[in-house]
């Protein structure tokens, strides 16, 4: 053999020679470096563990947040029935007098003036009351005609009054603020 070629084996079996103990120093540095890779999966479980506690801790806190809106649902919708209630029976309570006044004035016995001046006394009593519950009245005889207030059901052909004129209220019409109740039934004027 020529001298490059066993000075490439002597190198060559040194190598293997020394493979064994590279093994070895290997192994080490392999276990030693496994030892990182198990020491992180453990950080990847807690991350897990945590990140599914935060999910179980927003869905604890979502179901709460629904069951309190159930809740505020329900309990507005009882106290609005509440006030509907109340309301209808304040304003009852404010009409019963006009309504005892109509049923004496049914029952009395006299002359036509003075029954007249009962029923007279009964229409203030009613408009006080819905003055206190704040309805307005409108719908008199000259106003302009306004489409959004007034129910047109009759016209007629008036040179004393002008144009578009309420001539003659049949009813008059209720607000309250600026809430129509009943619009006031009139006839027009030209």
């Amino acid at each position: 053999m020529s001298d490059s070629k066993k000075k490439k084996k002597e190198d060559a079996v040194p190598e293997t020679a020394q493979a064994p103990e590279t093994e070895a120093v290997t192994e080490e540095t392999a276990a030693e470096e496994e030892t990182p890779a198990e020491e992180t999966a453990p950080p990847e479980d807690e991350e897990k563990k945590a990140l599914e506690a935060k999910l179980a801790e927003a869905n604890d806190r979502l179901m709460r947040t629904l069951a309190e809106y159930d809740n505020f649902r329900k309990r507005s919708q009882k106290e609005k029935e509440a006030l509907y209630t109340d309301v209808k029976a304040e304003t009852i309570a404010k009409l019963l007098p006009v309504a005892d006044n109509l049923e004496r004035a049914a029952g009395a016995e006299g002359d036509l003036e003075s029954y007249k001046k009962g029923v007279e006394m009964t229409l203030k009593q009613t408009l006080d009351v819905f003055a206190s519950l704040g309805v307005e009245c409108f719908g008199e005889k000259g106003d302009p005609f306004d489409p959004n207030l007034h129910n047109g059901v009759m016209h007629e052909e008036n040179d004393e009054l002008p144009e578009n004129t309420v001539s003659d209220v049949f009813m008059k019409g209720y607000k309250l603020g600026d809430k129509v109740i009943r619009h006031a039934t009139v006839k027009v004027a030209n």
